[in-house]
């Protein structure tokens, strides 16, 4: 069932659809409201205030998500070597509750992205990309993505930045300026998103991309956002590891100094270099952080991060 298609002209969301299986376990989510709000028994009260039933007083897709099983797609996560054919290690967490989604992707985000420093008889954590950014990402990948369609959300991990593409593009009428500055009036999943906000998942609604960008306050490299129709991507880049600039790249930032915003035209037109040889550095410069892009299409333009 498609959402766009089905639904338009209702006042319906696709998580307020019945699920078709009223068999549902929720041992995951008690175990989460037992840990975070100090709720002894989960009882069918408190799954009628989540708003996991629908007019019929069946299960509706909203609960189907944070069922221990269900019939939905996942988060697929793979860690990479020196490229992208090299996969050092992989998990895919489909069929299961949305909550444990979300805590197995951080379980392996600190296998890799975390470590412990010793500072005289200290013992402190360090994070190589900060976790505050990371699980953001994550909770609005799983809020705001749209579940009626199979596509997992992928994130893809490098040594030097983590990669998360969450399906479906922006909810209609949103703008990719309105998604990056918070503006969210209109959840998708606002089911699944109230549940992440009791459970303190998420502080606010609208508000994970500026709690993205206070992570890196301060950092040289930032994280970067990209919004296309059929996904939204989000690269965050690590505080720690130290970077390689080719020189072909060094000349791109060059041409981009002084505040100057460029199209990839322009910039292949100033260094004299082709159109194809000007777009591998500028993605590679924009993926690694240095530079920023802005507007679609034939409009894009490049700037120093």
């Amino acid at each position: 069932m498609k959402e766009g298609r089905n639904l338009e002209g209702s006042n319906l969301h696709f998580e307020e659809l019945a699920c078709g299986s009223n068999q549902l376990t929720f041992d995951y989510l008690e175990k989460k409201l037992k840990e975070i709000l100090g709720v002894s028994k989960l009882t069918d009260d408190i799954l009628r205030t989540f708003g996991f039933y629908n007019g019929e007083k069946q299960y509706n897709i909203a609960a189907a998500l944070f069922a221990d099983d269900n019939k939905f797609s996942g988060i697929d996560m793979a860690r990479f070597g020196h490229s992208i054919s090299e996969i050092m290690d992989r998990e895919t967490y489909s069929g299961i509750s949305v909550l444990k989604q979300y805590d197995m992707a951080v379980t392996m985000y600190e296998r890799y992205y975390q470590y412990d420093k010793i500072d005289g008889i200290n013992r402190r954590k360090v994070d190589i990309i900060p976790e505050k950014a990371f699980r953001e990402a994550v909770a609005n990948a799983l809020v705001h993505r749209t579940w009626d369609n199979n596509p997992h959300i992928r994130i893809s991990m490098f040594a030097d930045r983590i990669e998360i593409a969450s399906p479906g593009g922006l909810p209609k009428g949103l703008t990719k300026e309105e998604y990056i500055n918070g503006f969210i009036s209109d959840l998708r999943n606002p089911i699944v998103a109230n549940v992440f906000f009791r459970l303190r998942l998420i502080e606010m609604f609208g508000t994970g991309i500026k709690r993205i960008k206070e992570a890196y306050n301060g950092a040289t490299r930032q994280p970067s956002f990209e919004v296309t129709d059929n996904a939204v991507f989000v690269v965050l880049p690590s505080f720690t590891t130290t970077y390689e600039i080719t020189t072909d790249n060094k000349k791109v930032i060059e041409a981009l100094k002084d505040g100057m915003r460029l199209s990839s035209s322009e910039i292949a037109d100033k260094l004299d270099w082709s159109k194809a040889k000007t777009i591998r550095a500028l993605n590679t410069l924009h993926t690694s952080g240095y530079i920023k892009r802005k507007g679609n299409g034939r409009g894009t333009t490049y700037s120093i991060n």
